[in-house]
């Protein structure tokens, strides 16, 4: 069975102020629920395309069962008020591009060995592709998948940019939304258990893994997804240029 629901009281009053948040902005449609394990620890894994994501990420999960432990970056953990949520809910905090980042994989292998569900972006920032497509991703899923061998669930979310477009645009939370959540069987990553942890293994899981959410998110849309994925480290005017991107408008 899942594990148990939060016993701290900041944890279930937050709950119920986000779930009921959420209920007021989004219409739901969920499906693939039978594909998150229902015993044991397991890795989420989903798109990222707006800020409001991870509401909804962590929505879905709760909803069925689980009490998801999102990893963010360390910085939002000393603004006032979400750095307070995000510290009495147990996020876990990422120190992206450093040393320390080491830790913060060993808490979430942690996490994960005690039957937490850990909830990843695996781009580890909203997606610069134009079109919200998912983009290349960070090695640091792989690193928790192939020390901890517990699934990883893939996950595509589609309809929460109308809500709130990327990079604070001003919101739009009436009517209420669209937003779909799809969850997909666990990427097979057996075969790559006893390789050697090098960047081709740490590249192929993160492939397998961003391929299955990119499919799934393809058949959320009804389109096709793009051959090649955007890589951002091709293109560094995008991150310089990221407050004055216009809202990607969609039906």
């Amino acid at each position: 069975m899942p594990i148990a629901r939060p016993t701290s009281r900041a944890y279930r009053a937050i709950a119920w102020l986000v779930r009921r948040l959420m209920f007021a902005l989004v219409r739901y449609e969920w499906r693939g629920a039978e594909y998150l394990p229902r015993q044991g620890g397991f890795i989420a894994a989903a798109n990222h395309a707006t800020e409001l994501d991870a509401l909804t990420f962590a929505h879905f999960l709760f909803d069925h069962g689980y009490e998801p432990r999102i990893m963010a970056k360390r910085s939002l953990f000393t603004t006032p008020v979400l750095g307070s949520i995000l510290r009495a809910t147990r996020m876990i905090p990422v120190d992206r591009g450093s040393a320390a980042a080491a830790r913060s994989l060993e808490a979430a292998a942690e996490q994960l060995g005690d039957g937490a569900c850990v909830a990843i972006f695996p781009e580890g920032t909203i997606t610069r592709d134009p079109d919200l497509w998912p983009m290349e991703p960070k090695t640091g899923l792989a690193r928790i998948a192939l020390a901890t061998r517990l699934p990883v669930v893939p996950i595509a979310q589609w309809g929460a940019h109308e809500i709130l477009p990327r990079y604070g645009r001003l919101p739009r939370p009436f009517p209420r939304k669209r937003v779909q959540m799809v969850a997909g069987p666990p990427v097979d990553l057996s075969d790559l258990y006893d390789k050697p942890l090098d960047a081709v293994v740490l590249r192929e899981v993160m492939n397998r893994v961003m391929d299955a959410i990119t499919a799934l998110l393809s058949e959320v849309r009804g389109e096709p997804a793009p051959a090649a994925r955007f890589d951002l480290r091709k293109h560094p005017e995008y991150e310089a240029r990221r407050t004055h991107y216009p809202p990607v408008e969609r039906p």
